[in-house]
């Protein structure tokens, strides 16, 4: 098989699309968050609708797709589950990511199948690198891999002393089953994202399956790379860790509305009369709307023609002013949403706590994103 050549069975559209898996994710929701691991029925529909193989070059089967396809579909499985959500985008970020490895590596990964499931753990780099033989030793722990107890690879990140300068930032490519899963995560939100700790213990790493971070900054170079291969990762990775929470908050929304549906005035009248209510309605709603156009403008960037040299700030800059849209949503709805609102299972709940922790991640901080922005409006200074 050649490299411009894939298989013919993987050349085949997806069975089942992302209608499914937002059935199947909000089926499994509940059983989810007690778990703590998403469903083996909502990860193969992931598959199925083609998360994994979204960013995989089309010369293995890939859609090599568009962000802000991914922005929709990711935004659907989100509001049915947070935990699926997060998964989902991930799945589809790592295939773009590991787009960078060279030929040779990529055939390792999808030589077979472009819905080859890939968790990762490259910020911040980690571990111990040593020249071997025709590649690499790599050992250490790595936090915060999520999606890893269902992935076939994972991309690992350390720095390369083996030269005379600065070490180098290198990812490498790793077989799931030649790392061991550290059950570390337990946490208030996402909880069935399986976040958990990666240890690899004197894993070879051949070098065809490595690249130096500047590729990311960079991205895809060669005349044939796609519009998705082509994009900085500093245009893009805001965007995708906020995809999920624009979903969370329609789901918040839905979960009120019904509440209040529910309930009476004093003089027996719908709650929903009430202008309060009816008010607030209307901002939340409203705000997830701007948050939304916000989402979709920076995905009309990364998909159109080549970026203006500010478009990663502003990126960074709309990613987080969203989510903090989102997150105030939530948060106003807690408050008005009533006893009810407190209830474990409701979905109110939920949505409150998964939100804070989408938000909480370090690509949507507010005061990275306000100085990168400023830095492209303000003139430098001495």
């Amino acid at each position: 098989m050649t490299v411009v050549d894939a298989p013919a069975a993987s050349l085949a559209p997806a069975s089942l699309g992302a209608g499914h898996l937002q059935a199947a994710a909000a089926r499994h929701a509940e059983e989810a968050e007690r778990t703590g691991r998403l469903h083996p029925e909502v990860v193969g529909a992931m598959s199925d609708a083609g998360l994994a193989r979204h960013f995989v070059p089309r010369r293995w089967g890939g859609t090599a797709g568009s962000f802000a396809e991914l922005l929709d579909t990711v935004a659907g499985v989100g509001s049915a589950c947070a935990s699926a959500g997060w998964c989902s985008v991930l799945f589809a970020a790592h295939g773009r990511l590991a787009a960078h490895l060279p030929a040779e590596g990529q055939r390792d990964l999808w030589g077979d199948s472009p819905d080859v499931r890939i968790a990762a753990a490259i910020v911040p780099p980690a571990g111990w690198l040593a020249p071997a033989p025709g590649g690499w030793t790599l050992s250490g722990e790595w936090a915060f891999a999520s999606g890893v107890e269902d992935a076939d690879w994972v991309l690992l990140a350390s720095l390369d002393h083996s030269g005379d300068g600065a070490p180098g930032y290198r990812v490498l490519a790793v077989p799931r089953e030649q790392v061991r899963v550290r059950e570390t995560w337990d946490a208030v939100g996402l909880r069935a994202t399986g976040s958990h700790s990666v240890v690899a213990e004197a894993v070879f790493v051949p070098e065809h399956r490595t690249f130096l971070r500047e590729a990311l900054v960079t991205g895809v170079t060669g005349a044939d790379a796609a519009p998705c291969h082509r994009v900085p990762y500093q245009l893009v990775a805001a965007l995708l860790f906020a995809a999920p929470a624009l979903g969370v908050a329609r789901a918040a929304l839905d979960a009120w509305t019904l509440l209040v549906g529910l309930r009476r005035l004093p003089d027996g009248r719908p709650l929903a009369d009430d202008p309060t209510v009816q008010q607030t309605l209307a901002r939340c709603s409203a705000e997830i709307d701007a948050a939304r156009l916000l989402l979709e403008a920076a995905a009309g960037r990364a998909d159109g023609p080549t970026p203006a040299p500010a478009a990663a700030a502003l990126n960074q800059r709309d990613a987080s002013v969203a989510v903090d849209l989102l997150v105030g949503v939530v948060e106003r709805l807690m408050r008005t949403g009533g006893a009810r609102a407190l209830i474990t299972g409701g979905g109110l709940e939920r949505a409150w706590r998964d939100i804070h922790a989408i938000a909480a991640h370090a690509a949507l901080q507010p005061a990275p994103a306000a100085a990168a922005y400023a830095a492209t409006v303000f003139p430098a200074t001495a």
